[in-house]
């Protein structure tokens, strides 16, 4: 086979694919929070996807009529519209873009590998992000008892990550290092605010090299949002809600 013929194909599925990606596009539209690490995870795969979309901001604290008419349920965000079909929860929504648009597959193809995806990522947000919330969001020995909880699950996904390429996925970012990324850019934040320690260099090697890869990675580093506005946002809601605890 000639070279002309190589390239002509090559431009005929360069075509083929842009034209399943218009197909399948139609309109898309994201409600977000500026500062939600579970906007970021759909934005990251819409745009590891090549998907265009219409981003919406909402307020948190003062709910649109928008928001609560699409998402009367949880009356959060991320909320996705596709084509007039509405799709709540980030966990949710990262696989339904992952089915939709199949270019760069995010879950693993083989079943299995999927299924440990799916477990991992469970584990991590009830285990870590969940953990390290209520560290940051409590005092004393609650707060203690948080941070060791949360670190003894840091030190499962380090385990998981040791003897990997340089990411869960492989050498590319698929859905459970979208679903772990908040740890790469949210975590030390909370660190500084919390004055708390969870990852470790040292304690955590692996993944510490897994951040510098995803953090370097184009599409992660071009979406992130200004440390300085994410430690003043997060002082306040800290405080916020260490005050209401105590008051109850």
């Amino acid at each position: 086979m000639g070279m002309a013929s190589i390239n002509t194909e090559n431009q005929l599925g360069a075509c083929k694919q842009e034209q399943e990606i218009l197909m399948a596009t139609k309109e898309v539209k994201l409600l977000g929070f500026w500062v939600s690490p579970f906007v970021f995870r759909v934005e990251w795969a819409l745009k590891i996807k090549g998907v265009k979309y219409e981003y919406i901001e909402e307020d948190i604290f003062n709910k649109s009529t928008l928001l609560m008419e699409l998402n009367p349920v949880r009356k959060k965000v991320p909320v996705l519209v596709h084509d007039g079909k509405v799709i709540a929860e980030s966990f949710v929504i990262l696989e339904y873009i992952d089915e939709t648009w199949k270019q760069n597959p995010l879950l693993p193809q083989d079943p299995y590998q999927r299924a440990l995806a799916r477990f991992w990522a469970k584990f991590a947000e009830e285990k870590i992000l969940e953990g390290a919330w209520n560290a940051l969001c409590s005092q004393g020995e609650e707060k203690q008892k948080a941070l060791r909880q949360t670190i003894e699950a840091m030190e499962k996904i380090e385990g998981e990550l040791e003897g990997k390429q340089q990411f869960f996925g492989g050498e590319s970012v698929g859905y459970l290092d979208i679903i772990l990324g908040w740890i790469s850019y949210w975590l030390p934040v909370w660190e500084e605010v919390g004055s708390m320690e969870i990852l470790n260099p040292i304690k955590f090697p692996a993944i510490t090299a897994w951040i510098n890869s995803f953090l370097n990675h184009p599409v992660i580093k071009d979406k992130l949002p200004p440390t300085d506005k994410m430690l003043v946002y997060f002082h306040q809601r800290s405080e916020a809600l260490a005050s209401t605890s105590q008051s109850v």
